[in-house]
């Protein structure tokens, strides 16, 4: 009682003290029933992949726990800082990014004819996954300065480290990776004030540059063609996620009991959510996207009364990264968009996705820390502290 009283207690003013009662608990506790879900969903969604390639049982799953942990940390860890901290840390984070996205141009691990993936003793990583968020919160930073000082150019820095970065992305190739970070950036400048004109400007660019994309990429025009047309080419890997929700129906078949996952390619990762409702059900798939939903929402919310450009900027553009990611995964996987290779954020299977998310998480925990209302008198002053800052 006496450890905790020192460490948790509203009185106390140890670190984790004012951490906990100053941090959205609500969001928190979604955050880990996030995490539970995903591995327990790894858990009945792996082994069949590992089986099919050779490999033990539950490699997979072994893995993901070994990376679990060290994301949970993580994640807590970068709650605790305050804003000025969580801006320096990206701003070293990014730069340590960018360089890593070079060396991995020249001496990556090459899957598929893309050079994404550093390859380590005991996981790959990838810098990318990385690069995104840190990339966010600087975004958001040169934009609140160019903000606050019109002499400060900030949104030429903006614009020039953005058109580097997607330089970057598109020699690997990683498309995927290109359009989150292109419409997270894009959802940060217009929280700034993008003038509505440009708007349209810019969407005018964004279909240019699909188009050039198709047109230059044999594999997103395979994807493309096979969506709009799939008699054109292999949907082996659509038919049998469809075919997994027709299974599920609406109770679905029970923890382990699915059969068309077994024929699912990569069922743990790009597909995991095909599983979960082969297994679970409409009703868990609903609360799942209602889980996703609530985060987004509540990140918003926590944000309405905030003076600070930045930790609006911030926020309005992980949250976006967070619930994009979250859409394509499970928009693939119905076939309402093209299929794209993208892990559902903190429950599918990959290292690299799962410590990104929960910077991510953990920078979103930071920046919308409260502290509790403190009045001298009903109605008289009152202090609230967004992200550490006094206001």
């Amino acid at each position: 009682m006496g450890l905790f009283s020192r460490h948790f207690s509203r009185t106390s003013q140890s670190i984790t003290a004012r951490w906990w009662w100053t941090v959205d608990r609500a969001m928190l506790a979604f955050i880990f029933v996030l995490y539970i879900i995903g591995a327990f969903m790894i858990a009945t969604a792996s082994p069949s992949v590992a089986i099919r390639i050779g490999a033990y049982e539950y490699l997979f799953l072994i893995k993901h726990f070994i990376v679990l942990l060290p994301s949970i940390i993580v994640m807590l860890v970068i709650s605790l800082f305050d804003v000025d901290t969580l801006r320096r840390a990206s701003m070293i984070a990014f730069v340590g990014c960018i360089v890593l996205l070079i060396y991995t141009l020249f001496f990556g691990l090459e899957v598929k004819g893309a050079k994404r993936w550093i390859d380590l003793p005991f996981f790959s990583l990838q810098p990318s996954e990385f690069a995104k968020p840190a990339f966010i919160v600087v975004t958001a930073w040169l934009m609140a300065r160019y903000k606050e000082n019109s002499q400060f150019k900030g949104h030429y820095y903006a614009w020039g480290l953005f058109l580097f970065l997607i330089a970057l992305l598109l020699l690997q190739p990683d498309l995927g990776m290109t359009f989150v970070v292109t419409v997270s950036f894009f959802s940060v400048m217009f929280l700034a004030g993008l003038p509505f004109r440009y708007v349209f400007i810019l969407a005018g660019l964004g279909v240019t540059a699909f188009v050039l994309i198709y047109m230059s990429f044999s594999h997103v025009q395979s994807r493309v063609d096979r969506f709009l047309n799939p008699e054109s080419g292999d949907t082996y890997q659509i038919e049998k996620s469809l075919d997994a929700f027709k299974n599920g129906g609406i109770t679905g078949t029970g923890p382990g009991q699915g059969e068309v996952k077994l024929r699912i390619p990569d069922a743990h990762a790009d597909f995991i959510f095909s599983v979960a409702a082969e297994e679970f059900g409409l009703f868990f798939i609903i609360t799942l996207i209602g889980i996703y939903g609530y985060i987004f929402v509540r990140g918003f919310n926590r944000i309405m009364d905030s003076d600070n450009l930045f930790i609006i900027l911030s926020v309005g553009g992980l949250l976006t990264m967070f619930a994009l990611q979250a859409l394509v995964h499970m928009g693939s996987a119905l076939h309402i968009v093209p299929t794209k290779g993208m892990t559902l954020p903190l429950i599918s299977y990959g290292g690299s996705s799962l410590l990104s998310m929960s910077m991510v998480m953990g920078m979103i925990l930071a920046l919308t820390r409260k502290q509790r209302k403190r009045g001298i008198s009903k109605g008289g002053l009152t202090i609230r502290e967004i992200g550490g800052e006094k206001l």
